[in-house]
């Protein structure tokens, strides 16, 4: 085993560079999923529901199949059955029956794929998806989850309406039916959320002594909007089968995650997917493991016995490209007259759409909990089923919503009680190993590996002049208004146990197999400079593989999350070690002297006192001479079985250093981001625009600064989509959706982007793991979606807002009360 205890010492690391795939994004040689070309490719169209829900009652395809060009149709007959999966460590995990099918013939939702047509044109195509003889009968569906839970009111699907908590539901968690009574909506009148029965809650401490003694208390109800990711790229797809084996081009976040999430859409075994994607035009979290649409082009191509592309349309996009969910949140929060967190009682319904359970509603409380410290707290939430498009975790999930529930509070709190928002902040911020959570069955709850977020209010207030712009004018000029508001954001920042992977050849170079996705945050490579520096090489002499899964990659942790940082340069660290170990070994074996004797630096490994040794190729031929561990010919135990079988492909071609992570780590890893925000609103016309905007990062050691602040910034920017408009329109009579298309749910742009936007980092190490980073890609959104809210809150008054993004007519609202609102209210949609 490498010493694990081995110092880093960053040269490379920390430090701004030129990124391997910067030259090919400039000139346009970067090739994502639909640049592909395959010989003899085939052109996919899609037949999607027009309907929220709906049972295909005739379906007759003949006249189709006869049209000019079309070469096979797909119907969800054919699809794979689900199977169970059997884990690496042996654990079985169940099919899920209310997982998505990639086709259906009860669509769930307006815009879920029916069948699918494969031609030698895209006008075939579409002239095949014409001809279709299709017949729908309408079943009764759901928008909105509330309606859901009124009694008699409208189900999902024909198994229930909500998600039943594991001990509710014999066998696991699953769909059944609920609804709330009569008595549940009168209690809570037509602006709070109704407090009916939950399907899962948590608590701890005394919250009704908290209550007790507080010396304000608030009963709020807010909703966070349903946002679908928005990728630039959609999800196209191209596949093709070759000697048994599926090649597949899509956008993926994880590259070496989505080969078994492949072999098990498929029903096939990992051996046989080549995966390529090399470059991949944003995520959000909806391209985790890529989507499960690549199973129709590949089950085409096998049908067809020829390449098949399924480009993916921007309102297909829309359909298939899966949401953030909406949660209606309750919050009653007792305060001190300081400003202290004394009890929480939060309830968050969540909008779920109508598959897989997803799982915001349980982060938002956790992340609450973490972030503002609320020293009694019950969590209850509930997931309803609805006729809406499926949900998946988008950047800060839950935890984004968290904070657009209870920010806004924190703010409403200072107000009444006369504190400042930084100091009011500063007094419930977590700091070193702080409480998280639910309680285990212990009796204990979980903490996090360190928190230094009053650094960060104290940076970032000192960056912004926070004590300076209070002082200015509220009315900067004739017909404006000025406010200023802080934000905090919070999530998950790393995860262990994943396993790095290089080859020293035997002309003395670095190859790095990285197992990454690359979606433009430089994740795939920043992490290999550790690798770099542990080595003691310069980063011309490194060359990373990464994009192909036929090129042999290690198992990597989910590029989402912001678990890449810290899982992979831990990852690079254990594989770095393997290598020095086996370096001086080889060089102790051959020079004689103990592998103790030798160091590795500069490309060779020496013996310090008399200087004699191996140059790195020197070493890789002896490796290769060897063989054994050496070469690869024997790999560790302990690695993934994917990284097995890379290493044996790898075998031979020069000293082969593999390893998993198993450096210690006490508790969870997290990232915090406090965001200062100045607005200005035109009184006359309700329009309002971000002026000055910074963020302060606790993220621990910044690998890549560059990349670092471009995080920053562009989350922080899907942060403002949220407050300033990104969200969901639908016509609840017949179900339709009504913004499907970038202009009519705009996500912000280059315009959107604040005048002065600054960042900074404390930059303190985190603890609990040797390179002392964690991720940052998550917290800035919510973080900034926050401030503003409260800023704009701030230069209205101190109006409260119900539900976000706030638009005009309800800022013209606030100005002026007769004004009529278009978004009010409690329903998930507008």
């Amino acid at each position: 085993m490498a010493d694990n205890n081995a110092p880093f010492t960053p040269k490379l690391t920390g430090h701004d560079y030129t990124t391997p795939d910067l030259r090919a994004k400039l000139t346009g040689a970067a090739r994502f999923a639909e640049d592909f070309r395959a010989e003899g490719m085939l052109v996919c169209k899609l037949l999607t529901s027009p309907m929220p829900h709906a049972k295909v009652t005739r379906l007759d395809t003949r006249a189709a199949l006869a049209s000019p060009g079309v070469r096979a149709i797909l119907t969800a007959d054919e699809l794979p059955a689900p199977a169970d999966t059997v884990t690496d460590t042996g654990a079985v995990i169940r099919a899920n029956k209310w997982a998505e099918p990639a086709l259906t013939m009860e669509p769930l939702y307006m815009g879920e794929p029916i069948l699918a047509v494969a031609a030698e044109t895209e006008e075939a195509a579409a002239a095949a998806i014409a001809a279709i003889d299709i017949a729908l009968t309408p079943l009764p569906f759901v928008i909105d989850p509330l309606d859901s839970l009124r009694p008699g009111g409208p189900v999902a699907r024909a198994d229930g309406n909500v998600w039943l908590e594991p001990n509710q539901a014999p066998g696991g968690a699953a769909v059944g039916r609920l609804a709330w009574s009569e008595a549940d909506f009168a209690a809570a009148g037509p602006s709070r959320l109704p407090l009916g029965q939950p399907s899962r809650q948590w608590a701890y401490g005394d919250l009704e002594a908290g209550f007790a003694k507080a010396a304000l208390i608030l009963d709020e109800t807010c909703v966070t909007p349903n946002v679908s990711h928005q990728t630039l790229e959609t999800r196209s797809t191209l596949a093709y089968w070759q000697n048994g084996k599926v090649f597949i081009h899509t956008g993926t976040q994880s590259t070496m995650q989505t080969v078994p999430a492949i072999a098990r859409w498929l029903g096939i075994g990992t051996d046989k997917i080549v995966f390529i994607s090399e470059y991949t035009g944003g995520g959000f979290g909806s391209k985790g493991t890529a989507g499960i649409s690549l199973i129709i082009p590949a089950l085409l191509a096998k049908k067809a016995n020829a390449p098949v592309m399924l480009p993916v349309s921007r309102e297909l996009e829309q359909s298939i490209g899966r949401a953030r969910p909406s949660l209606i949140g309750r919050l009653r929060a007792g305060f001190a007259a300081d400003g202290r967190l004394l009890a929480l009682d939060m309830y968050a319904l969540q909008d779920n759409g109508p598959y897989e359970e997803n799982h915001d509603a349980v982060l938002a409380g956790r992340i609450v909990s973490l972030l503002y410290q609320p020293e009694a707290m019950r969590w209850r939430g509930l997931s309803v089923l609805t006729n809406t498009p499926t949900r998946m975790y988008q950047t800060g999930p839950g935890g984004v919503q968290g904070v657009m529930l209870m920010d806004p509070v924190l703010a409403k709190a200072a107000r009444a009680l006369q504190l400042d928002q930084v100091a009011i902040r500063r007094v419930n911020a977590p700091a070193g190993k702080a409480l998280l959570g639910a309680p285990g069955p212990d009796g204990k709850r979980p903490h996090a590996t360190s928190a230094f977020v009053r650094e960060a209010l104290d940076l970032g207030a000192r960056a912004f002049d926070w004590e300076g712009r209070k002082a200015g004018p509220a009315s900067p000029a004739p017909g404006k208004r000025r406010g200023l508001g802080v934000g905090l954001g919070c999530f998950v920042a790393g995860t262990i146990g994943f396993d790095g992977l290089c080859v020293i050849t035997p002309e003395g170079r670095i190859r790095i197999h990285c197992g990454i996705g690359n979606l433009g945050t430089e994740s795939f490579s920043d992490v290999q400079r550790v690798l770099a520096d542990a080595l003691d090489v310069p980063w011309e002499a490194c060359e990373i593989i990464w994009g192909n899964t036929g090129k042999h990659l290690p198992w990597s942790c989910i590029s989402g999350g912001s678990q890449t940082i810290h899982a992979m340069s831990r990852a690079a660290l254990a594989a770095s070690l393997d290598a020095k170990r086996k370096l001086a070994a080889i060089a102790a074996r051959d020079l004689g002297g103990a592998p103790g004797d030798y160091v590795v630096a500069k490309g060779r490994v020496f013996r310090p006192d008399t200087g004699q040794g191996l140059d790195f190729g020197q070493a890789a031929r002896r490796a290769v001479a060897l063989g054994g561990a050496y070469d690869g010919h024997e790999c560790p135990a302990e690695v993934h079985p994917l990284t097995k079988a890379s290493v044996a492909a790898l075998a031979g071609q020069g000293l082969v250093a593999v390893a998993k992570d198993t450096f210690p780590r006490d508790g969870q890893s997290f990232s915090y981001v406090a965001s200062f925000a100045e607005v200005e609103v035109d009184t006359a016309t309700g329009a309002y625009r971000i002026v000055d905007f910074h963020a302060a990062a606790d993220a621990g050691f910044v690998v890549h600064p560059r990349a670092f602040g471009g995080q920053l910034v562009g989350r922080s920017m899907l942060g403002f989509g949220h407050a300033l408009g990104q969200r969901w329109v639908y016509d609840k009579h017949y179900g339709l959706p009504l913004a499907t298309r970038f202009h009519q749910t705009k996500p912000p742009t280059i315009l959107d982007l604040p005048a002065r936007f600054g960042w900074s980092s404390v930059g303190i190490p985190d603890p609990e793991t040797p390179i002392g980073a964690r991720g940052i890609g998550e917290p800035p959104t919510g973080a900034a979606c926050a401030a503003v809210l409260n800023a704009l809150a701030d230069a209205l008054g101190g109006a409260s807002f119900r539900r976000a993004p706030v638009m005009a007519d309800t800022v013209l609202a606030a100005l002026y009360p007769q004004t009529p609102v278009s978004q009010d209210g409690l329903s998930a949609n507008v």
